[in-house]
Protein backbone atom coordinates (compact mmCIF):
# COMPACT_ATOMS: atom_id res chain seq x y z
CA UNK A 1 0.00 0.00 0.00
CA UNK A 2 2.39 2.88 -1.13
CA UNK A 3 1.52 6.20 -0.16
CA UNK A 4 4.02 9.03 -1.41
CA UNK A 5 3.63 12.71 -0.23
CA UNK A 6 5.24 15.23 -2.03
CA UNK A 7 5.84 18.80 -0.35
CA UNK A 8 7.95 21.87 -0.75
CA UNK A 9 10.98 22.82 1.26
CA UNK A 10 10.87 26.47 0.88
CA UNK A 11 8.59 28.91 0.06
CA UNK A 12 6.56 27.00 -2.54
CA UNK A 13 7.78 27.60 -6.03
CA UNK A 14 10.02 24.33 -5.58
CA UNK A 15 9.00 22.43 -8.70
CA UNK A 16 6.63 19.68 -6.91
CA UNK A 17 4.72 19.90 -10.29
CA UNK A 18 7.62 18.14 -11.97
CA UNK A 19 8.19 15.65 -9.46
CA UNK A 20 4.96 14.79 -9.28
CA UNK A 21 4.35 14.93 -13.10
CA UNK A 22 7.00 12.51 -12.93
CA UNK A 23 5.56 10.17 -10.75
CA UNK A 24 2.87 10.03 -12.18
CA UNK A 25 4.56 8.98 -15.25
CA UNK A 26 7.14 6.98 -13.71
CA UNK A 27 4.69 5.05 -11.10
CA UNK A 28 0.84 5.40 -13.02
CA UNK A 29 -0.26 5.45 -9.29
CA UNK A 30 -4.38 4.29 -8.98
CA UNK A 31 -4.81 8.29 -7.37
CA UNK A 32 -3.64 11.19 -7.41
CA UNK A 33 -4.66 13.92 -4.33
CA UNK A 34 -4.59 17.66 -4.51
CA UNK A 35 -4.60 19.66 -1.59
CA UNK A 36 -4.04 23.22 -0.97
CA UNK A 37 -5.92 25.79 -3.08
CA UNK A 38 -5.60 28.05 -6.26
CA UNK A 39 -3.31 30.52 -5.14
CA UNK A 40 -0.76 27.88 -5.61
CA UNK A 41 0.61 26.97 -9.32
CA UNK A 42 2.02 23.89 -10.24
CA UNK A 43 3.85 23.80 -13.91
CA UNK A 44 4.11 20.95 -16.07
CA UNK A 45 6.40 20.76 -19.48
CA UNK A 46 5.97 16.98 -21.34
CA UNK A 47 6.95 16.50 -24.94
CA UNK A 48 6.99 20.03 -26.09
CA UNK A 49 4.00 21.27 -23.83
CA UNK A 50 3.31 23.20 -20.78
CA UNK A 51 0.52 23.27 -18.14
CA UNK A 52 0.09 25.51 -15.50
CA UNK A 53 -2.34 24.00 -13.04
CA UNK A 54 -3.97 26.23 -9.92
CA UNK A 55 -6.36 23.00 -8.94
CA UNK A 56 -5.79 19.55 -10.24
CA UNK A 57 -3.16 17.10 -9.64
CA UNK A 58 -0.07 17.37 -11.36
CA UNK A 59 -0.03 13.24 -12.49
CA UNK A 60 -2.32 14.38 -14.65
CA UNK A 61 -0.15 13.40 -17.66
CA UNK A 62 -0.34 9.12 -16.40
CA UNK A 63 -3.68 8.50 -17.95
CA UNK A 64 -4.94 6.01 -16.16
CA UNK A 65 -4.57 7.58 -13.15
CA UNK A 66 -7.57 9.09 -10.87
CA UNK A 67 -7.25 13.00 -10.10
CA UNK A 68 -8.80 14.28 -6.55
CA UNK A 69 -9.61 17.24 -4.90
CA UNK A 70 -8.93 17.13 -1.39
CA UNK A 71 -12.01 17.76 1.44
CA UNK A 72 -9.35 19.89 2.51
CA UNK A 73 -8.90 21.42 -0.23
CA UNK A 74 -10.29 24.86 -1.67
CA UNK A 75 -11.26 25.07 -5.21
CA UNK A 76 -13.05 27.87 -8.08
CA UNK A 77 -15.38 26.02 -10.05
CA UNK A 78 -14.45 27.90 -12.84
CA UNK A 79 -10.64 27.09 -12.62
CA UNK A 80 -11.50 23.60 -11.92
CA UNK A 81 -13.63 22.99 -15.47
CA UNK A 82 -11.48 24.75 -17.12
CA UNK A 83 -8.71 23.36 -16.16
CA UNK A 84 -10.60 19.99 -17.02
CA UNK A 85 -11.11 21.24 -20.48
CA UNK A 86 -7.35 22.12 -20.94
CA UNK A 87 -6.08 18.80 -20.27
CA UNK A 88 -8.47 16.44 -21.19
CA UNK A 89 -9.06 15.05 -17.85
CA UNK A 90 -13.13 14.50 -18.05
CA UNK A 91 -14.27 11.49 -16.66
CA UNK A 92 -11.28 10.77 -14.20
CA UNK A 93 -11.67 14.49 -12.13
CA UNK A 94 -13.31 13.91 -8.78
CA UNK A 95 -13.99 16.08 -6.11
CA UNK A 96 -15.09 15.31 -2.52
CA UNK A 97 -17.89 16.55 -1.46
CA UNK A 98 -16.21 18.55 1.53
CA UNK A 99 -13.82 20.32 -1.06
CA UNK A 100 -14.54 24.19 -0.35
CA UNK A 101 -15.70 26.83 -2.53
CA UNK A 102 -14.48 30.07 -3.29
CA UNK A 103 -16.94 32.38 -4.59
CA UNK A 104 -16.62 35.64 -6.40
CA UNK A 105 -17.47 37.46 -3.32
CA UNK A 106 -14.11 35.77 -1.76
CA UNK A 107 -11.90 37.34 -4.78
CA UNK A 108 -13.66 40.93 -4.10
CA UNK A 109 -13.35 41.08 -0.77
CA UNK A 110 -9.47 40.53 -0.75
CA UNK A 111 -8.66 42.54 -3.34
CA UNK A 112 -10.75 45.30 -2.10
CA UNK A 113 -8.59 45.14 1.65
CA UNK A 114 -5.29 47.24 1.84
CA UNK A 115 -3.89 46.22 4.52
CA UNK A 116 -4.20 42.13 2.49
CA UNK A 117 -2.45 43.69 -0.80
CA UNK A 118 -0.02 45.92 0.60
CA UNK A 119 1.42 44.61 3.90
CA UNK A 120 0.80 40.88 3.44
CA UNK A 121 0.70 40.77 -0.11
CA UNK A 122 -1.98 38.09 -0.89
CA UNK A 123 -2.44 36.83 -4.13
CA UNK A 124 -5.76 38.38 -4.13
CA UNK A 125 -7.46 34.76 -5.30
CA UNK A 126 -9.87 34.91 -2.06
CA UNK A 127 -8.66 31.59 -0.30
CA UNK A 128 -8.40 33.67 3.11
CA UNK A 129 -11.67 34.82 3.08
CA UNK A 130 -12.61 31.22 2.15
CA UNK A 131 -10.87 29.78 5.05
CA UNK A 132 -12.01 32.19 7.07
CA UNK A 133 -15.82 31.46 6.29
CA UNK A 134 -14.81 27.67 6.53
CA UNK A 135 -14.01 28.19 10.30
CA UNK A 136 -16.97 30.25 10.53
CA UNK A 137 -18.91 27.24 9.41
CA UNK A 138 -20.88 29.49 6.45
CA UNK A 139 -18.49 28.47 3.67
CA UNK A 140 -19.93 26.94 0.65
CA UNK A 141 -19.06 23.25 -0.19
CA UNK A 142 -18.84 21.06 -3.21
CA UNK A 143 -22.23 19.53 -2.32
CA UNK A 144 -23.51 22.68 -2.29
CA UNK A 145 -23.20 23.55 -6.18
CA UNK A 146 -25.49 21.98 -8.79
CA UNK A 147 -22.67 21.82 -11.38
CA UNK A 148 -20.69 19.85 -9.04
CA UNK A 149 -23.12 17.05 -9.06
CA UNK A 150 -20.91 14.48 -11.46
CA UNK A 151 -17.68 14.85 -9.70
CA UNK A 152 -18.53 14.06 -6.11
CA UNK A 153 -16.83 11.64 -4.51
CA UNK A 154 -16.01 10.42 -0.84
CA UNK A 155 -11.77 11.34 -1.35
CA UNK A 156 -11.14 9.73 1.98
CA UNK A 157 -12.70 6.86 1.10
CA UNK A 158 -11.49 6.32 -1.97
CA UNK A 159 -8.07 7.03 -0.81
CA UNK A 160 -8.15 4.61 1.81
CA UNK A 161 -9.74 1.88 -0.37
CA UNK A 162 -7.13 2.07 -3.00
CA UNK A 163 -4.45 1.50 -0.22
CA UNK A 164 -6.01 -1.27 1.29
CA UNK A 165 -6.16 -3.01 -1.93
CA UNK A 166 -2.24 -2.55 -2.76
CA UNK A 167 -2.51 -0.30 -4.77
CA UNK A 168 -0.50 3.19 -5.44
CA UNK A 169 -1.48 6.94 -4.20
CA UNK A 170 0.31 10.21 -4.55
CA UNK A 171 -0.75 13.31 -2.55
CA UNK A 172 0.33 16.77 -3.63
CA UNK A 173 1.10 19.39 -1.57
CA UNK A 174 1.36 23.00 -2.62
CA UNK A 175 3.06 25.79 -1.33
CA UNK A 176 5.90 25.39 0.90
CA UNK A 177 7.18 24.62 4.61
CA UNK A 178 7.89 28.01 5.61
CA UNK A 179 4.76 29.26 4.23
CA UNK A 180 2.17 27.35 6.73
CA UNK A 181 0.65 29.11 8.96
CA UNK A 182 2.24 27.41 11.76
CA UNK A 183 5.07 26.76 10.91
CA UNK A 184 6.38 29.24 8.77
CA UNK A 185 7.45 33.17 8.49
CA UNK A 186 3.63 34.39 10.08
CA UNK A 187 2.31 37.20 9.36
CA UNK A 188 3.79 36.73 5.34
CA UNK A 189 2.87 33.55 4.77
CA UNK A 190 -0.06 31.41 3.51
CA UNK A 191 -2.19 27.96 3.53
CA UNK A 192 1.21 26.52 3.27
CA UNK A 193 1.86 22.84 3.99
CA UNK A 194 3.92 20.54 5.57
CA UNK A 195 3.54 16.76 5.58
CA UNK A 196 1.33 16.19 8.13
CA UNK A 197 -1.04 19.48 7.42
CA UNK A 198 -1.03 17.88 4.08
CA UNK A 199 -2.53 14.36 5.00
CA UNK A 200 -4.53 16.13 7.48
CA UNK A 201 -6.52 17.44 3.85
CA UNK A 202 -6.57 13.91 2.60
CA UNK A 203 -8.06 12.24 5.36
CA UNK A 204 -5.58 9.48 5.57
CA UNK A 205 -3.53 7.85 8.66
CA UNK A 206 0.01 8.98 9.21
CA UNK A 207 0.55 4.92 9.60
CA UNK A 208 -0.26 4.39 6.33
CA UNK A 209 2.24 7.09 4.58
CA UNK A 210 5.27 5.11 2.54
CA UNK A 211 7.75 8.04 1.41
CA UNK A 212 7.77 11.37 2.38
CA UNK A 213 9.45 13.57 -0.63
CA UNK A 214 10.70 16.58 0.21
CA UNK A 215 11.35 19.10 -2.60
CA UNK A 216 14.10 21.42 -2.60
CA UNK A 217 14.67 23.70 -5.83
CA UNK A 218 18.62 24.17 -6.28
CA UNK A 219 18.12 27.74 -4.68
CA UNK A 220 15.70 29.47 -2.80
CA UNK A 221 12.69 31.54 -4.24
CA UNK A 222 10.04 33.65 -2.74
CA UNK A 223 7.11 35.49 -4.11
CA UNK A 224 6.23 38.60 -2.24
CA UNK A 225 6.80 40.26 1.04
CA UNK A 226 8.26 38.13 3.62
CA UNK A 227 11.73 36.97 5.37
CA UNK A 228 14.42 35.54 2.53
CA UNK A 229 17.88 34.65 4.60
CA UNK A 230 20.94 35.36 2.29
CA UNK A 231 18.43 37.41 -0.57
CA UNK A 232 20.51 38.43 -3.48
CA UNK A 233 19.76 41.69 -5.84
CA UNK A 234 18.09 41.42 -8.27
CA UNK A 235 20.99 42.31 -10.69
CA UNK A 236 22.38 39.14 -9.25
CA UNK A 237 19.40 36.72 -9.44
CA UNK A 238 19.23 37.73 -13.40
CA UNK A 239 22.88 37.05 -13.68
CA UNK A 240 23.12 33.75 -12.56
CA UNK A 241 19.82 33.32 -14.62
CA UNK A 242 17.78 32.34 -11.49
CA UNK A 243 15.10 35.10 -13.09
CA UNK A 244 11.87 33.35 -12.67
CA UNK A 245 8.24 34.67 -11.87
CA UNK A 246 5.14 33.09 -10.14
CA UNK A 247 2.63 30.35 -11.98
CA UNK A 248 -0.41 32.03 -10.59
CA UNK A 249 0.67 36.20 -9.81
CA UNK A 250 3.30 36.60 -12.84
CA UNK A 251 5.36 38.07 -9.75
CA UNK A 252 8.81 38.54 -9.95
CA UNK A 253 10.25 35.58 -7.97
CA UNK A 254 13.34 36.71 -5.10
CA UNK A 255 15.95 34.57 -4.82
CA UNK A 256 18.59 33.18 -2.79
CA UNK A 257 21.31 30.46 -2.48
CA UNK A 258 20.44 26.96 -1.21
CA UNK A 259 19.81 27.72 2.56
CA UNK A 260 21.55 24.66 5.05
CA UNK A 261 19.80 25.90 8.64
CA UNK A 262 16.22 26.37 6.21
CA UNK A 263 16.86 22.88 4.66
CA UNK A 264 17.42 21.28 8.24
CA UNK A 265 14.48 22.74 9.89
CA UNK A 266 12.05 21.44 6.99
CA UNK A 267 13.89 18.15 7.44
CA UNK A 268 12.64 18.54 11.22
CA UNK A 269 9.28 19.22 10.43
CA UNK A 270 8.82 16.62 7.54
CA UNK A 271 10.74 13.58 8.64
CA UNK A 272 11.12 12.83 4.79
CA UNK A 273 12.24 9.63 3.47
CA UNK A 274 13.34 11.26 0.20
CA UNK A 275 14.77 14.47 -0.90
CA UNK A 276 14.09 15.66 -4.72
CA UNK A 277 15.97 18.52 -5.76
CA UNK A 278 14.99 20.47 -8.95
CA UNK A 279 16.73 23.02 -11.23
CA UNK A 280 19.56 21.50 -10.51
CA UNK A 281 20.60 22.02 -14.00
CA UNK A 282 20.27 26.38 -13.68
CA UNK A 283 23.32 25.53 -10.61
CA UNK A 284 24.69 23.31 -13.21
CA UNK A 285 24.26 23.94 -16.64
CA UNK A 286 26.29 20.96 -18.12
CA UNK A 287 24.13 18.78 -16.18
CA UNK A 288 20.90 19.41 -18.10
CA UNK A 289 18.95 16.97 -19.65
CA UNK A 290 20.92 14.30 -18.13
CA UNK A 291 19.24 11.46 -17.07
CA UNK A 292 21.94 9.22 -15.40
CA UNK A 293 24.07 9.37 -12.17
CA UNK A 294 27.00 8.72 -13.75
CA UNK A 295 26.88 11.47 -16.39
CA UNK A 296 26.80 14.09 -13.92
CA UNK A 297 29.64 16.56 -13.79
CA UNK A 298 31.88 15.74 -10.42
CA UNK A 299 30.95 18.65 -8.92
CA UNK A 300 27.26 18.59 -9.66
CA UNK A 301 27.76 14.86 -8.05
CA UNK A 302 29.98 16.50 -4.84
CA UNK A 303 27.23 18.88 -4.53
CA UNK A 304 24.49 16.71 -3.88
CA UNK A 305 26.42 14.05 -1.77
CA UNK A 306 27.11 16.95 0.59
CA UNK A 307 23.41 18.04 0.53
CA UNK A 308 22.78 14.79 1.48
CA UNK A 309 24.98 13.76 4.17
CA UNK A 310 24.54 17.34 5.86
CA UNK A 311 20.17 16.79 6.18
CA UNK A 312 21.02 13.15 6.48
CA UNK A 313 18.10 12.03 3.99
CA UNK A 314 18.91 10.52 0.55
CA UNK A 315 18.34 12.68 -2.48
CA UNK A 316 16.52 10.15 -4.86
CA UNK A 317 15.12 12.86 -7.28
CA UNK A 318 17.47 15.25 -9.51
CA UNK A 319 15.45 17.25 -11.83
CA UNK A 320 18.03 18.24 -14.98
CA UNK A 321 15.41 19.86 -17.07
CA UNK A 322 12.06 21.05 -17.45
CA UNK A 323 10.51 18.05 -19.44
CA UNK A 324 8.79 16.03 -16.56
CA UNK A 325 11.14 12.92 -17.61
CA UNK A 326 14.18 15.50 -17.55
CA UNK A 327 14.93 13.25 -13.98
CA UNK A 328 17.63 11.21 -12.44
CA UNK A 329 15.74 8.85 -10.71
CA UNK A 330 17.88 7.17 -7.92
CA UNK A 331 14.78 5.50 -5.95
CA UNK A 332 15.92 2.03 -6.43
CA UNK A 333 19.56 2.30 -6.09
CA UNK A 334 19.16 4.37 -3.07
CA UNK A 335 16.30 2.74 -1.41
CA UNK A 336 15.86 -0.70 -2.90
CA UNK A 337 13.10 -2.20 -4.57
Amino acid sequence: MPLTVVVGGWFGDEGKGKVVSYLGLADKPGICVRTGSINAGHTVNYNGRTWKLRILPSCFISETTKLMIAPGALLKIDVLFREIEEIGSRGRVWVDANAGVIEDRHVESERSNEYLMKVIGSTGQGVGAAMVDRVLRVLKTAKDFPELRELITDVSREVNEELDRGGEVIIEGTQGTFLSLYHGTYIRNLQGHHAAGVISEVGVSPRLVSDIVLVFKAYVTRVGAGELPGELSMEEVIARGWAERGTVTGRPRRAAPFNMDLARRAVMLNRPTQIAITKFDVLFPDARGRRRWGDLPVEARRWLENVSEVLRVPITLIGTGEDSMDMIDMRREVMGP
